[in-house]
Formats: C-alpha cells, sequence, structure tokens
C-alpha cells in the first residue's frame, strides 16, 4: 500500500501542516502559530525553540486525529519561508536563538557597502533577487561578521528555515535550488552559487550548505526524533522548497506561462517560465522552481495580510476576519473617497523598499470603521494592481489569476481583486493548502507514488469565480490614479519619517 506524505508549510505566521494520501487528498490538517519579535526598527525576528515547539505539536496533532494511521507516514517533506539566515556551528547546533526572517531589513548598510565594489545590475542580473538586497541572507552573513565577530568566527554553516527543521528531523544539512536561489549568491542561469559575488562579498562558499534536488531523499528520521512526533522509524525526509516555489507548484504554476496570486501575510503575483523575467526598475524577483528547468518570477507587495492584520486589531480586535469581511462589505466600492496604501512593515523595491510606511489617505470626519477596512481590503488591491500592470508590460500574463491563501477566503476580496486588477479571478478547491500541496508532491515523486507533477491538475475544482463588474470600471481607474499618487508620496515622505523613529 502506497505511504502517506506529512507535509509542513513554514509560513511567517506560523506552520500549516497536512497529511496527504497518494492521490494527493488531504486526510487531516494542523495550523499552530509562532510569533514574530521585532526588536529595534527593521529587525524582524523568530525563535527557533517556538518554530520546533509548533512543528512538532502540529505533526502529534495531525497523528492523533481521528482516522489516521500513524504507521502508514513515509515521508515529510517542507515548504519553507525565503531568506532565512541561521549560523550553526560545527556540529550544527545554532548560534543564535532568535533569528532574522525574510522581512529582516538589518543588512542594508552592508548591501550598500557591497555595491560599492559591485555592479547592482550585474548582481540583480544573475541572482533575479528582486526583493531590497538587504533582505537577502548573503548580507545578513556581512552584518552579523560585522556586529557580532564572535558568533561568526564560529559559524560553519547558514541554515534556511525548512532546511534547519530538515537538520533537526534527520541530522542531514543541505538544501534544494529554489531556496538556494534566494541567498544573494546563487546564479540562476548557470544554477549554481556564484564564486563571482562570493568572492566580491568576501563570503567562503563553504558557509552554503549543498545543493541537491527539491525531490532528494535527505535521509530517515532519527530514531530519537521519530519517539518523539510518534513517527514509524523509516520516514523518510524530503529536501522540499522554498515557499514561493512549492505553492506556485500547489496552485498549478508550473508550466511555460502558467500564472497565479497568493494573497498572504505578503501576497505576489507569479509567472512560471523557463527563464527568468527581470527588469531593471521594477525589480521583480525570481526563484528557481521546485521543478527542474523552469524558473518562478513574481512581483508583490510586502504587507498585505499583515496590515489587514494591523487594522483589524486597532478596529475589530474582538471579532473574527469574517465580521472584518461583513462590515467592510457595509461600505461602498470606494470606501467613499478613503484610499490605504498597505506599507505598514516595508515596501519592495516597487514600493518603495523597506523604509516605505503605510497611509489612511483622505480620511474625514464623515469615514467610519467600514470605510477603513473596505479601504483597507481595496488598498491591497490596489497595491497588486501596480505589481500586476509591471508584469503585464514584461511578459504575456493569462487574463485569469488563480487565487490561493487565506485572502482567497474571502468573497469580498476576491471581487475587489476582480474589480481593481481588471482580470477574472478563479477560487480553486486548492486555496491555502497550495504550499504544502506543493511540498506534498514534492514527497509524491520522490518516493516514487507519482511519475510526475501531473496529478496536481486534477486536485484543483473550480468554487468560484469573479468577472469584473462593469459599473465600477470607471470609479476603479480613478481609484488607480489616487492610488499610485498616494503611494508615490510615501515614497518621497520615507525618508523623512525613517528619520523620525531614529
Amino acid at each position: 500500500m502506497a505511504r502517506t506524505v506529512l507535509a509542513l508549510d513554514l509560513g511567517t505566521g506560523g506552520v500549516k501542516s497536512a497529511l496527504y494520501d497518494a492521490t494527493g487528498a488531504c486526510l487531516a490538517e494542523r495550523v499552530q502559530n509562532y510569533r514574530t519579535y521585532f526588536p529595534a526598527p527593521g529587525l524582524h525576528e523568530q525563535d527557533l525553540g517556538e518554530w520546533w515547539d509548533a512543528v512538532s505539536a502540529s505533526i502529534r496533532a495531525l497523528l492523533d486525529a481521528e482516522g489516521v494511521d500513524r504507521a502508514a507516514v513515509g515521508a515529510i517533506s517542507i515548504s519553507g519561508h525565503s531568506l532565512g539566515c541561521i549560523p550553526l556551528d560545527a556540529d550544527d547546533r545554532p548560534l543564535m536563538q532568535r533569528v532574522p526572517i525574510w522581512s529582516d531589513a538589518r543588512a542594508g548598510a552592508e548591501a550598500e557597502d557591497f555595491f560599492r565594489r559591485f555592479d547592482y545590475e550585474r548582481w540583480y542580473g544573475l541572482t533575479g533577487n528582486g526583493f531590497p538586497a538587504g533582505l537577502y541572507p548573503l548580507f545578513k552573513i556581512l552584518w552579523l561578521k560585522a556586529n557580532h565577530p564572535g558568533i561568526f568566527a564560529r559559524t560553519r554553516s547558514i541554515a534556511g528555515s525548512k532546511d534547519f527543521i530538515n537538520l533537526r528531523l534527520c541530522g542531514i544539512h543541505a538544501t534544494d535550488p529554489s531556496y538556494a536561489s534566494g541567498s544573494g549568491a546563487y546564479d540562476l542561469h548557470a544554477r549554481a552559487f556564484s564564486d563571482e559575488i562570493l568572492n566580491a562579498a568576501g563570503v567562503d562558499r563553504a558557509l552554503f550548505p549543498e545543493i541537491v534536488p527539491s525531490t532528494a531523499i535527505l535521509g530517515t528520521v532519527l530514531p530519537e526524533i521519530a519517539a518523539e512526533l510518534g513517527l514509524p522509524g523509516d520516514v523518510v525526509v524530503v529536501a522540499g522548497g522554498v515557499d514561493n516555489s512549492c505553492m506556485a507548484l500547489g496552485a498549478r504554476t508550473f508550466s511555460e506561462g502558467d500564472f497565479y496570486g497568493s494573497m498572504g501575510s505578503s501576497s505576489w503575483l507569479t509567472v512560471s517560465s523557463a527563464k527568468p523575467v527581470l527588469d531593471s526598475r521594477v525589480r521583480p524577483f525570481a526563484f528557481a522552481h521546485v521543478v527542474p528547468g523552469q524558473v518562478i518570477s513574481a512581483t508583490s507587495i510586502f504587507s498585505s495580510g499583515t496590515s489587514l492584520a494591523f487594522v483589524k486589531e486597532m478596529l475589530m480586535a474582538e471579532d473574527g476576519y469574517e465580521a472584518l469581511f461583513e462590515r467592510a462589505a457595509s461600505a461602498p466600492f470606494g470606501a467613499n473617497g478613503l484610499l490605504f496604501v498597505p506599507t505598514l512593515g516595508g515596501g519592495t523595491s516597487l514600493e518603495g523598499g523597506p523604509e516605505v510606511r503605510g497611509a489612511f489617505v483622505g480620511l474625514d470626519l464623515r469615514h467610519g470603521k467600514a470605510d477603513m477596512l473596505r479601504a483597507t481590503i481595496e488598498g491591497i488591491a490596489l497595491g497588486l494592481r501596480v505589481a500586476l500592470d509591471e508584469l503585464r508590460r514584461l511578459t504575456d500574463i493569462n487574463p485569469t489569476m488563480t487565487i490561493v491563501g487565506g485572502g482567497a477566503r474571502s468573497p469580498l476580496m476576491r471581487q475587489a481583486m476582480a474589480d481593481l486588477l481588471d482580470c477574472a479571478i478563479v477560487k480553486t478547491s486548492i486555496d491555502q493548502q497550495s504550499a504544502s500541496l506543493g511540498a506534498a508532491a514534492l514527497a509524491m515523486v520522490a518516493t516514487g507514488n507519482w511519475a510526475d507533477m501531473q496529478p496536481l491538475l486534477g486536485l484543483h475544482r473550480v468554487e468560484d469565480r469573479h468577472e469584473p463588474d462593469p459599473e465600477t470600471a470607471d470609479r476603479s481607474v480613478r481609484m488607480l490614479a489616487a492610488y499610485r499618487a498616494a503611494a508615490e508620496a510615501q515614497r518621497t515622505l520615507a525618508p523623512l519619517l525613517a528619520s523620525l523613529r531614529a
């Protein structure tokens, strides 16, 4: 009998774990949250112990679920949030308990110094790393060297998020092309770490782990870990991939021209192709796909779900998201002239970089909570429209977008996306499970359950479709123009506001 697969999506807000059978059907799922710490402006950290506690608690909960046969579990595969920088000593033990995550901007000065001696355009052209440069692990390593020389002197390797959990599970430290391509030092074209970049940075290649295919089996779960988690002793650990690429796979975006939108803590619009989609002004970010021969390229906004969560906490702390969307729906399209710029946690290069901040624009005495909530939802959609217009300019885009992630659950959000992005929005049966499903697919192929990724296509059943409303078209155009002006104003204000936060 074919074995089942544990798939973990190690995200920004927590770990989403699921158990899949050999057909790709989800048998059980669990979400276990953990915190992000903000000890100083620009510093975004998470606790390694909280990661492991969440992973282990979610696995045990899945195995205890009704009807689950724990003896049938055959593999574990992880999708992990990108740009991780976890220093390990010679015995693969972590040297820091709280580590910078992908959105941590502490290494801006180190990136600026690097680009005084290395051409930025060449670096971007080689790596496809379109986030603000200081977010990438290469520069976080340089920050560690400059600010904690004692820790750096003991560092023998740098792990990413899912690679660290894999190491805890099976004792093997390796990475895959998709995660390596977010290091700041990976050549997307040569599909290997770049000696040219590493030499210019003065960083030893040995700090980065061996690259293996995303479907590679690293080893079996360590006996003591299997006992702790209640797993069979022969469960294998698959290399897995970065969350962007696993989510693309799970969202049926793995062939030339496939396209999807992800709505989570951050949100992005992604196309799959054999070559990266790059542009020196827009800076789309690109990752090697978990599917060999493909690259995913995307434009994004950094603070979508996080901005919505912040506004909810400020205005409706005691209520759930269903109540939030119901309240927002009581305001008219356009929120009575109120706009929201959703860069509360900083922005992409296109949005203005890590220093840019968000705003309600046009707020007056007649506006109520419903207007502010509606404006927040529409501001996220407008931010994505700016990102989508740039992607449309650079490559051919399917006029229908498959939408996944937490934001995909709300009909109001989906209709706002259709109206303001001017495209059809399709929700399928796979939404928040897309990253874990992508990770599961890697294990299916690794263990021989599947010959290739094609079975994924049959798992998507269309549940809802939203078309742009012709009655909102004129207002949408005017809202977009006003939003672009408001976002540009926030970009202009960014350095002035940054000086006030110092």
